[in-house]
């Protein structure tokens, strides 16, 4: 058993691409996909019909459902970029997808945590919004209940893999086309990758183990930053040309 796991698309096509690309090359087929396709102020529409059409089995993550359940005025920037870009269909197929679910038997995807699309799991916001990796205890504590040897996760977009005692073992891909962003919840922080680059993962079953490899796909992101531009978000086209959020 073989496949890709992609999370945190965030409207980048080109970065998209670019990782469907790296698939084909690696001739793998099937991907499980975890969520936050389209919000961002890039090419949502596009990146939509691309994933439609390889019918990919899919979850939404916290943007996702800010689309359908938000109204429009309610939205951040680049969710608004997202809406006005997305057709009905769009809309209908991210209603359609569950924020959870259980593949191959012993697959578990979520987007941040087993019950909350908007909660880090392998690394934690501190008081003075310093980012660090989450301890032992926190990372157990959000998989109490998750049976699956194999936990799929994203929303920080830093790609990590951590194995629990018991033999679980949990994987955050990365972010196919977000590799840098700052938050204002729980207190205002950034996450940022220092790469530029797409990233997602490759995962295998061998023997009985789960084994995992992160794959980080060089791609032209002119045309996705001049994008940013356009739509008003300089930090975004920043952090995509270069994968920091700081100055």
């Amino acid at each position: 058993m073989k496949f890709a796991v992609l999370a945190d698309i965030h409207g980048n096509s080109d970065a998209l691409e670019a990782v469907l690309h790296d698939m084909e090359a690696l001739e793998i087929e099937t991907a499980l996909n975890l969520g936050d396709f389209f919000s961002g102020p890039l090419n949502a529409a596009k990146t939509a019909d691309l994933l439609m059409a390889r019918d990919f089995v899919s979850i939404r993550g916290n943007h996702d459902r800010y689309l359908i359940e938000q109204k429009r005025a309610d939205m951040g920037l680049s969710d608004q970029v997202a809406f006005d870009e997305l057709s009905p269909r769009h809309l209908e197929w991210i209603e359609s997808l569950p924020p959870t679910r259980t593949v191959f038997d012993d697959v578990f995807m979520c987007h941040g945590t087993p019950t909350s699309d908007s909660t880090y799991w392998l690394e934690h916001v501190q008081q003075d919004g310093t980012v660090r990796a989450a301890t032992l205890d926190e990372v157990k504590a959000q998989a109490v209940g998750v049976a699956e040897g194999l936990i799929l996760c994203a929303h920080t977009h830093i790609p990590r893999c951590v194995c629990l005692p018991d033999g679980r073992t949990i994987v955050n891909p990365g972010s196919v086309g977000c590799p840098a962003y700052d938050d204002e919840k729980p207190v205002y922080h950034y996450m940022q990758t220092g790469s530029p680059n797409a990233s997602y993962a490759v995962v295998e079953k061998l023997h009985g183990e789960w084994t995992t490899t992160f794959r980080s796909v060089p791609y032209a992101a002119e045309r996705a930053c001049a994008c940013a531009a356009r739509n008003h978000r300089e930090d975004w086209a920043r952090a995509l040309a270069t994968g920091w959020f700081e100055k």
